[in-house]
């Protein structure tokens, strides 16, 4: 079977499983079985329809499996933001939509994506403006001590989400040229291999500018995403360990010197330590998002409650008033997986972690099979940081690392993060029609 049917025949359980999510919400909350389910089902087959159509006639080789996977992670994040927020999920549908738009405009006007390369300096210095603009006043959003949002057009934006592709390019291509420079021109110093500053100086300034704004920012998770997609592209450009190992060193170095001296990072470090130490759970801005996460993910079991039974708000009085209080704070954004665990238990929070692997794995192949560096180190770094992404939120919520605000790829509510990460496929999808199509 040729790639493009095997693509379009993985899209249906896409559906199918998005049909059968809609039908058990509706069935919890109404105790009906609705016709609205498999109307849903057959507009976001539609969908789908249409961007295999666009890959069909543009990227006929390319990889088939990589955006099924990927419409099955936008399926399953549609389905449970809707449980969380109805309004919340049209909005996000309506993100999706714009999402396919600018995958298919990807792949239309970038056919030849190696242009890229010389407008490396260009991109990366769009980047860095993009990481400052939630600091300009009377612009940038500031959220739980972080700057991570501008406003724009009666929406928040997240300029960090596409600022993520552009450094990612910058890296592929400027480590294209000098990569064999940095090994060979090197000095030993200990059996370490110090690249030359010549030629790893603008890349450390670039990527120093980057993390620095980050840091100015808050936003920690991103700084987590830069930092691990440069050491996976640079260990690939050099084949040299010491690098990444070097670089691993001055992070912790970096992470313990910020952790005890930056009082937004040393409260989220001792929220993640101890989540249920009273003075932390009740004091404003504390250890109770976190404490409440893991009794969210505890109270799923295995199996878990079904769909719609987690309970995320409860009736309070503010004010005089009755309101509704979160019991689960940003239930569809930050802690979305604990939902999702609470909802369908352990079994079902493994299941959506194997299809971001399979996606991952996915991403890795291409970069594999690409023949030239520029495409070989864009894919690694794209892929590098994707599942940098996924470990972030994942790892936050089980109280793997400290919790920080970046969003679930596809599965958490919000247009930045879905808009750059179809940018972000489009680009391996490029990728890997060029390798499959110019095999060796």
């Amino acid at each position: 079977m040729k790639a493009r049917n095997r693509e379009l025949l993985a899209l249906i359980p896409a559906s199918l499983l998005l049909t059968a999510g809609f039908a058990a919400i509706f069935i919890q909350r109404q105790n009906l079985l609705s016709n609205v389910s498999l109307t849903y089902g057959l507009i976001f087959l539609a969908l789908c329809l249409g961007a295999h159509i666009v890959l069909r006639l543009t990227l006929p080789s390319a990889d088939p499996y990589l955006f099924p996977l990927v419409a099955l992670l936008a399926c399953f994040g549609l389905v449970m933001v809707y449980r969380i927020d109805d309004t919340l999920a049209r909005q996000q549908a309506q993100w999706f939509v714009i999402g396919l738009i600018l995958f298919a405009a990807t792949i239309i006007f970038l056919r030849d994506y190696l242009l890229l390369e010389r407008y490396r300096y260009v991109i990366a210095l769009g980047s860095l403006f993009l990481l400052l603009l939630p600091r300009v006043p009377g612009i940038g959003s500031q959220v739980n001590g972080a700057y991570l949002g501008i406003h724009f057009a009666g929406t928040t934006f997240q300029p960090a989400e596409f600022a993520k592709i552009g450094i990612v390019v910058f890296l592929a291509s400027y480590l294209r040229d000098t990569r064999q420079l940095l090994v060979t021109a090197g000095r030993r110093f200990l059996g370490v291999t110090l690249p030359p500053l010549k030629h790893f100086g603008p890349l450390l300034v670039v990527f120093g500018a980057a993390m620095l704004e980050l840091l100015v920012i808050r936003d920690l998770g991103s700084s987590l995403m830069f930092f691990g997609g440069f050491l996976a592209v640079l260990y690939v450009a050099t084949n040299r360990l010491s690098f990444p190992l070097i670089g691993l060193l001055l992070f912790a170095l970096g992470a313990w010197l910020i952790g005890t001296h930056t009082p937004h990072v040393h409260d989220r470090i001792l929220a993640w330590q101890h989540p249920f130490r009273a003075s932390l759970y009740n004091r404003t801005g504390g250890s109770f998002q976190v404490a409440q996460s893991v009794f969210a993910q505890a109270d799923g079991g295995l199996f878990g409650r079904g769909f719609g039974e987690a309970l995320i708000s409860y009736p309070c009085q503010i004010g005089g008033h009755n309101a509704t209080c979160p019991l689960l704070p940003a239930a569809q954004t930050d802690l979305i997986y604990s939902v999702i665990t609470n909802e369908l238990g352990l079994f079902g929070a493994c299941g959506l972690l194997l299809v971001y692997l399979l996606a991952i794995e996915r991403g890795f192949r291409i970069a594999m099979l690409a023949r030239d560096s520029f495409s070989k180190l864009l894919a690694t770094g794209l892929t590098a940081v994707f599942a940098l992404q996924v470990f972030v939120i994942v790892g936050g919520v089980t109280r793997a690392i400290p919790l920080t605000g970046v969003t679930l790829p596809f599965v958490s509510y919000g247009g930045s993060s879905i808009m750059a990460n179809f940018v972000l496929l489009a680009l391996l999808l490029l990728v890997s029609d060029k390798a499959r199509r110019d095999p060796l």
